[in-house]
């Protein structure tokens, strides 16, 4: 097994995932996909296994066909030690060369942002399925592994699709994701103070590189935060201060930004259900279809089912920075070039309290249940985790509940095992919220068959002392703070 180098933070999966690819005892060459959002560490990570291996790694460029051709032949030459550059004169005669390269051991040919590539060559994929084809040269005299990476998620995804050349010839399709909230408080140094862990990631996600364009740090405590948010995301001269409009942009599958943005916003402003969309967009529920696939295709949005009705889902943002932009960057750009960042922050703290704050830590308590919490603290194993919203005949409405933990076994029907309510106020919560709550257990169609669900309750500020006392000696409920949900089961 390769060692991962010190270098790479975190990624131990996908590192463990590349390494027992290249060094497969499978005969013959393998074709293997890395693919996720930009600012993601794929290259870093690609880089370090080519240097570790031997391997060679050619990053191709937004030009032309000849040029990439040429610099591809430039830098085989400088691999091989060559004084004078190879010349490729077809993708054909390039990728027979290149399958080579496993001649007499495994080895790594990785071609990064291969979607430039087939931007110009169309047909390159089919040229590689031929080149890989079982009674080929590359099949029977070579173990070549082959890596094709790109941050076109729409492109990358699609070589693998329906009828596509190379379906069926890949032996590894590895998607390259932001950190987890737990690994990106640890990523920005920051994993012994929730508080602050908590911020971060509501604003910024985890994808690695915002730390270097964020200015190589966050804040050192929370009395400094709001300054930091000031001059590093809030300020046009920061790098941070387009980046929520970019990551649509940059996507080559979106052909329409005003109309996706514009979706986005909707979102990014509460309307989670299909029809609230359509309302706020001021268009037929019939019309969102392409636009609300599509950014789930490039991972701006997660559709998630509701726990009790299938087919009533709610879409999320799953970009914290496209709802920064949406809700404060995009809506005051005038005034934050103006230099009135500090304004345009104090003006929205509610915004921020409810709309970014409340709602990501309502998407981390979910989150919690299904990654980090003990089968003693659910009552079960978590097989999913999804909001609902339950009908009530007492108050003649439907109350949203944040958290159902559902556990699926092989010779039972599924079991609501937990049901939670997750509050991000300022204030410590208090008994009422845990009436609420076992008030919302009964109306659980579950509620009257097998062991009752487990009551959680979140709270970022965390618990009154009669709501702890009241607790204390009931199975039943669980209280959980920041601390637990960064460092505890």
């Amino acid at each position: 097994m390769l060692q991962k180098p010190e270098r790479l933070f975190g990624r131990d999966t996908e590192w463990e995932d590349l390494a027992d690819f290249v060094a497969s005892p499978l005969p013959g060459a393998t074709l293997g996909l890395v693919y996720g959002r930009r600012r993601q560490g794929k290259t870093l990570m690609l880089e370090l296994l080519a240097q570790q291996t031997g391997g060679f790694l050619f990053g191709a460029t937004q030009q032309t066909e000849a040029q990439n051709l040429a610099d591809l032949g430039a830098a085989y030459a400088a691999y091989r030690g060559l004084r004078q550059p190879i010349t490729f004169r077809t993708w054909r005669e390039a990728i027979d060369e290149l399958l080579r390269l496993g001649e007499n051991q495994a080895a790594p040919l990785i071609i990064d942002e291969f979607p430039y590539l087939v931007s110009t060559t169309p047909v390159l994929p089919s040229y590689l399925q031929q080149a890989l084809t079982p009674l080929g040269y590359a099949k029977q005299h070579t173990r070549t592994r082959a890596i094709l990476c790109g941050s076109a998620l729409t492109t990358m995804a699609q070589l693998l699709a329906g009828g596509a050349p190379l379906r069926g010839r890949a032996a590894m399709e590895l998607i390259v994701r932001p950190f987890r909230f737990r690994e990106a408080a640890a990523f920005w140094g920051v994993d012994q103070d929730p508080e602050l862990a908590f911020r971060l990631h509501a604003l910024l996600g985890g994808t690695p590189a915002y730390l270097e364009m964020s200015g190589g740090s966050g804040p050192a405590e929370i009395a400094g935060f709001d300054r930091w948010v000031q001059r590093r995301l809030l300020n046009p001269a920061s790098a941070m201060f387009r980046e929520g409009a970019l990551l649509l942009r940059e996507e080559p599958s979106i052909t329409d930004p005003t109309s996706y943005s514009a979706t986005l916003s909707a979102i990014s402003a509460g309307n989670h259900r299909r029809s609230e969309i359509a309302a706020a967009l001021g268009r037929p529920s019939s019309a969102l279809a392409h636009l609300l696939s599509g950014l789930q295709d490039i991972g701006l949005i997660e559709q998630i089912d509701d726990a009790l009705r299938g087919k009533r889902s709610v879409f999320r943002i799953a970009e914290p920075v496209v709802r920064l932009h949406q809700l404060l960057i995009q809506r005051h750009e005038a005034e934050l070039i103006a230099g009135r960042a500090d304004r345009v922050w104090r003006a929205n703290a509610d915004t921020v309290a409810s709309q970014i704050y409340g709602a990501h830590f309502e998407d981390l308590a979910r989150q919690w249940c299904f990654e980090h919490a003990a089968p003693d603290t659910l009552g079960g194993t978590a097989t999913a985790v999804r909001p609902t919203e339950l009908p009530c005949r007492e108050h003649r409405r439907g109350h949203e509940l944040d958290v159902v933990v559902t556990e699926t076994t092989s010779f039972a029907a599924d079991r609501i095992i937990a049901i939670g309510e997750a509050k991000s106020t300022v204030a410590p919560i208090d008994t009422p919220q845990l009436e609420r709550l076992e008030h919302l257990r009964g109306l659980l169609p579950s509620a009257k068959v097998g062991p009752l669900p487990k009551l959680l309750l979140f709270a970022r500020s965390g618990f009154s002392s009669d709501l702890t006392r009241l607790t204390g000696k009931r199975p039943d409920v669980e209280l959980i703070n920041l601390k637990r949900l960064y460092t505890g089961a």
